[in-house]
């Protein structure tokens, strides 16, 4: 895998953790960096999306105002931070990425095809 995701773990309801994804063959300017997720019998869905170069971020609208995506400046690396986490947020959180072309609106639809390069994939657990 071209994509490293990590932090995922056990958490207790309406805790944090901070998932990590490394890039360790390209660099991530230009790119676009997607998080998904997958629950158990579930679809995998996309859950944020970042513009590396400009900055702009997109939320599922059930993550919105809990979860945040960033970039650390100094490291080839994403991080999506999460917050107030609730037992509907158990999944394998998956990491992806594109070398962007147009706009990061284009990419709304969250579809798993357009992305090229995928991590392995974290499990978080929310359970008391």
């Amino acid at each position: 895998f071209q994509l490293q995701a990590s932090g995922g773990g056990l958490v207790q309801p309406g805790g944090s953790l901070r998932l990590s994804c490394e890039a360790s063959v390209f660099t991530l300017d230009y790119h676009l960096v997607a998080w998904f997720r997958q629950a158990p019998g579930k679809e995998r869905e996309g859950v944020s999306l970042l513009s590396i170069s400009d900055g702009i971020t997109l939320y599922a609208d059930s993550v919105r105002g809990r979860f945040t995506v960033f970039k650390d400046s100094d490291k080839n690396t994403v991080y999506l931070e999460m917050n107030s986490l609730k037992p509907e947020d158990t999944a394998v959180y998956y990491c992806a990425t594109v070398f962007l072309v147009g706009s990061p609106l284009d990419y709304r639809g969250w579809e798993e095809y357009e992305y090229d390069s995928w991590g392995q994939g974290t499990l978080v657990t929310v359970s008391s």
